[in-house]
């Protein structure tokens, strides 16, 4: 079992996204996030950008992006920038991927619109192009909306950087099951009782593809709060620390094996120490020797 944090990408005054991370490496974390929405109303910082400097301040935990959104970037950049970002930090970088999801930002940004079809095929192409120039010595790829020809990347990676995609639909989740390393949804567009399904989709995809499906990490992606009293909202598990415990095993029966964490209202300093001394230790020792 991992367990990883959300960095807020906010730019506020008293925003500190390295104070934070570096707490959470002391409070036992196993990695830390940050999702990607460069088109905000309010003052943000851009991922990689701000990932980096988190990498470069911390030593130990994990650095996920989650999840860049393939239309954003070009894909053979986004597998150089992957490597560097990996080789400096000691081999810490979980690539996650998904689609793109905001229309609107897209638009703002002067970028084309795709539609989900093609957003799908973009993030398949997006992670064929990857381990590709992450393996071949010279990679050619043409694909219906990315290609390569004759790209060379050096150095290759020294291991194998996990690429975790973000997806829901039919194809995107067959998609998973073809080629990813790790499945990571959001409880808010994946409640429990449609995981169950989503999740086994990906793993037969796996199976079919001649993968191992014990091979995908399956990590769900949820608010939390720890406090007297259960809120309303559906994407965020909430309540008294055994409550919280108690609801965060059920996934795991479910087969999730990871979960990255994204606090829940005001408070945010306490709720990761409640966290990490109130329910971390309680799910290490109910899940211990569980598949990761």
């Amino acid at each position: 079992m991992r367990y990883g944090l959300n960095i807020s990408t906010s730019a506020a005054p008293g925003a500190d996204p390295v104070g934070d991370a570096r707490k959470a490496e002391e409070l036992g974390f196993d990695f830390v996030s940050a999702s990607d929405h460069p088109c905000t109303a309010h003052p943000s910082m851009e991922t990689w950008t701000m990932l980096s400097w988190i990498a470069a301040a911390t030593s130990r935990i994990g650095i996920a992006t989650r999840v860049l959104g393939v239309p954003y970037r070009n894909p053979a950049m986004v597998a150089k920038m992957a490597e560097t970002f990996d080789r400096l930090s000691g081999g810490r970088l979980v690539l996650g991927l998904g689609g793109g999801y905001s229309d609107d930002e897209f638009r703002a940004f002067g970028m084309r619109v795709l539609t989900p079809w093609d957003k799908i095929d973009g993030l398949e192409e997006a992670v064929r192009i990857t381990r590709g120039l992450w393996s071949e010595p010279a990679f050619t790829f043409r694909g219906r909306l990315h290609h390569t020809d004759a790209a060379r990347l050096e150095p290759k990676p020294g291991h194998r950087i996990p690429i975790w995609l973000g997806t829901f639909g039919p194809r995107a989740l067959d998609l998973t099951g073809r080629l990813a390393d790790g499945w990571i949804p959001s409880l808010g567009f994946a409640p429990p009782e449609k995981a169950r399904e989503m999740r086994e989709r990906v793993l037969t995809a796996a199976e079919a593809a001649g993968r191992n499906p014990a091979d995908i990490t399956c990590a769900y992606n949820l608010g939390i709060r720890i406090g007297e009293h259960t809120q309303a909202d559906p994407g965020t598990v909430s309540g008294p620390a055994d409550a919280v415990v108690e609801k965060l095993l059920s996934f795991t029966s479910m087969g999730f094996t990871s979960f990255n964490f994204m606090l829940a209202g005001p408070g945010t300093d306490e709720q990761a120490e409640r966290l990490a001394h109130e329910v971390l230790p309680e799910l290490r020792k109910e899940t211990t020797g569980l598949t990761v």
